[in-house]
């Protein structure tokens, strides 16, 4: 393995560790989801009760339904869908629905993520359960889960209402969170709607308790949730310029504690870091030496855009390396990935770019072969005796 210092690079990337943010939340988890970056978490792999954060998952799979379309099973967004008996009898949060009501599936998710309605998140449960049950979609939603990598993750209803082990991390739901803006992004408008007056038949529960809404921060979703045993939480999303953040923030004392919290995460992400631009596609960024190839050498490039976040102020510079197995040996082909680039950044993860050839190298001919034996042969002979033999 041969680890190149690629100083051109490291000259763009000076940076200083920045000062780690002190949550009062039981536990966070915060990541920049244009790079990748995770800037902060605590206790963000415990399984917690979610109270209605979960709701989320129930958000996902009704736009999973809805593009599968209602004759594959799925769903419709004009559809008009029945209200049980049990979906009816939830309290909390709720669009106050009965079982004279016929909502049409485009007023649930609304009622879903503006109202937090636990009683619209039964209705959909319903609808997709394999058996018609809540139980049975808490079942498809904890398999579902687990394809999509959120391993801490089991559901026992589709709305949070507290029940023995209805958990989520909150990685995984930073997780969902992120798949659900990159998943649906003609859905993802939805969360940021401040009113939900569903029939005038609610007006005590119109508003979306998000409390960054409004405030000229970029936020833009996407769930709160509280219960006793929870406390306070938000799965929270915002954009300034090209960046977005998605945070999520469990175990906060009250309402006012989670927005004075929420909002002090948000200024601190966007203000403590910097979105670096390392270089497009087709950068070149170091040269390897090829062994038995038509050519001696071959150039090594970004195979895409490379971005990078970097601390805006703190205490010491950002290297980058180049790694690749050298001598690369031939025949390679023009685009075949051949190496990494490698960038340290203080606290911050480690960055891994794919390097990719520059030109294909075809394998050399019988000559090349023999100067290359013969070179060998040299070299074993002027390390001694015993090197030779």
């Amino acid at each position: 393995m041969i680890r190149i210092f690629a100083a051109t690079i490291a000259t763009l990337l000076l940076a200083l560790p920045v000062q780690a943010f002190e949550t009062q939340a039981r536990a966070a988890y915060v990541i920049d989801q244009t790079t990748g970056t995770v800037l902060l978490t605590k206790n963000a792999d415990e399984p917690l009760p979610p109270a209605s954060m979960s709701k989320l998952m129930t958000l996902y799979m009704a736009f999973e339904a809805i593009e599968r379309g209602k004759s594959n099973g799925g769903l419709d967004l004009t559809e008009e869908l029945p209200v049980s008996q049990h979906a009816m009898s939830y309290g909390g949060s709720t669009m106050f629905l009965d079982t004279t009501d016929r909502v049409k599936v485009e007023d649930l998710l609304r009622g879903i993520i503006v109202l937090s309605g636990n009683d619209a998140c039964a209705v959909i449960a319903e609808a997709l359960s394999p058996d018609g049950s809540e139980a049975g979609f808490a079942r498809l939603m904890t398999q579902r889960a687990q394809q999509m990598g959120m391993t801490n993750s089991t559901f026992a209803n589709s709305n949070g209402w507290p029940a023995a082990g209805h958990r989520m991390s909150l990685r995984d739901l930073g997780l969902l969170a992120t798949r659900l803006i990159e998943d649906y992004p003609q859905y993802y408008p939805m969360f940021s709607q401040r009113e939900f007056l569903f029939d005038g038949r609610a007006p005590q529960n119109k508003t979306n308790r998000n409390p960054l809404l409004g405030l000229g921060i970029g936020a833009e979703g996407l769930k709160t949730g509280h219960t006793s045993e929870a406390g306070y939480g938000l799965v929270g999303s915002a954009k300034q310029g090209d960046r977005r953040i998605v945070f999520v923030l469990s175990g906060l004392d009250s309402a006012e504690a989670r927005a004075q919290e929420s909002e002090s995460i948000v200024n601190w992400a966007f203000r403590q870091f910097s979105q670096r631009s390392m270089g497009k596609a087709g950068t070149m960024i170091a040269e390897a030496p090829v062994a038995l190839g038509a050519q001696g050498a071959v150039g090594l490039e970004l195979e895409s855009d490379l971005s990078v976040l970097v601390p805006v102020s703190g205490g010491s510079d950002v290297s980058a390396e180049v790694v690749y197995t050298g001598p690369l040996r031939a025949p390679i082909t023009k685009g075949q990935t051949v190496g990494e680039l490698v960038l340290t950044r203080g606290d911050l993860p480690e960055v891994r770019a794919p390097l990719v050839a520059k030109d294909s190298v075809a394998a050399g001919g019988f000559m090349v072969k023999l100067e290359a034996a013969a070179r060998h042969l040299l070299t074993r002979l002027n390390e001694g005796p015993e090197a030779a033999s």
